[in-house]
């Protein structure tokens, strides 16, 4: 079976291991043991879910370049303990009360949503996958237990947030935002709330996009994987179904440039060798943007390409440039060898 991409779409109350969960034992008749998500979304968040299969679960790690789109529905004059509208309301005031009193108009609530571009600093929900202690921070808050230490600010960067819809008469809008990993849209609209001195909670959140993978990708839900499977779990069909659906690993890798070279050196460099650069040929530069960031090993991200042998076009893996010893040196091989 081939490796790749499973776009899927996450509906509500599924969380996003219960996918790959699903999508493994579909899988797992061929033999597939590797599958991994990229991108954690909240139980009742839905939207796209990147599902890497096989060997292209080792560029998941790249995905951290990535930004995400969201569409997200919020209601002002509410506050809950999740930020969110399931969790346990805190504070609740009546819209027309709330709007008097607080002077809000569309503008100063569309101004209000467009201030959070950019840097931002945040402090995580007390209902997240932060780790404190060694222990994600939603294991304290849903045994009521008290954090005896301080939840540090961590920075997100803000794209763009652009209102799409403003209800003056309800205090219900909604927002497209696309940020940086780690950053809680839920927070965003807490903040909103506190800036606008009445509170406020998301009431709905879909992702539409994980970099260049997009929702219009996603041909089929958690669900209808779920429902291949059958009453009397046989996966070979799923299998075979999935795998039609699977994209190239190297489609998500859109920040890197590309690197082509000869079947022989091409051959080395399955093996893990170096290859000097005297034998490659840069095709496409890597997004400047990048610079600076470095991946797990150390690596300048900015200094990493995608490796395609030239004759044939198959995708090799990674590789980053030593600028010192003149050799294009392997970060992830992905192909096998021949």
């Amino acid at each position: 079976m081939r490796d790749g991409i499973l776009v899927l779409y996450k509906p509500q109350e599924w969380t996003s291991s219960d996918c790959v969960a699903v999508c493994r034992r579909a899988l797992g008749v061929k033999g597939i043991k590797k599958v991994g998500h990229g991108g954690t979304l909240d139980p009742m968040a839905t939207g796209v879910l990147p599902v890497f299969v096989g060997q292209a679960t080792r560029i998941m790690e790249y995905m951290e370049l990535d930004t995400k789109t969201y569409i997200c529905a919020a209601k002002l004059g509410i506050s809950t303990d999740t930020l969110d509208i399931w969790g346990e309301v805190t504070e609740d005031h009546p819209w027309e009360e709330v709007r008097e009193q607080c002077g809000i108009t569309k503008e100063v609530l569309i101004s209000a949503i467009s201030s959070f571009a950019g840097e931002i600093e945040q402090i995580p929900p007390k209902y997240s996958a932060v780790r404190v202690n060694g222990r994600r921070l939603y294991d304290y808050a849903y045994k009521g237990k008290e954090l005896d230490v301080e939840i540090k600010p961590r920075k997100a960067f803000v794209d763009r947030i652009v209102p799409i819809d403003v209800d003056m008469e309800t205090g219900q809008f909604a927002f497209e935002i696309e940020c940086s990993k780690g950053t809680y849209v839920r927070t965003i609209c807490d903040d909103i709330g506190a800036k606008l001195g009445c509170g406020c909670v998301m009431t709905a959140l879909e992702r539409t996009a994980v970099g260049p993978i997009s929702v219009d990708q996603a041909l089929l839900s958690a669900e209808d994987v779920k429902a291949m499977l059958g009453e009397k779990n046989e996966p070979g069909s799923a299998a075979d179904q999935l795998e039609g659906m699977l994209l190239p690993a190297d489609e998500a890798l859109v920040h890197f440039g590309k690197i082509v070279m000869p079947l022989d050196r091409a051959e080395y460099f399955r093996m893990g060798n170096s290859v000097w650069l005297t034998q490659v040929r840069i095709e496409e530069e890597t997004d400047p943007q990048i610079m600076g960031q470095k991946n797990a090993r150390g690596r300048d991200y900015s200094l990493i390409y995608k490796v395609y042998e030239e004759e044939t076009g198959i995708f090799l893996g990674t590789g980053y440039i030593d600028t010192e010893e003149g050799r294009l040196k392997a970060d992830k091989i992905l192909a096998e060898r021949k």
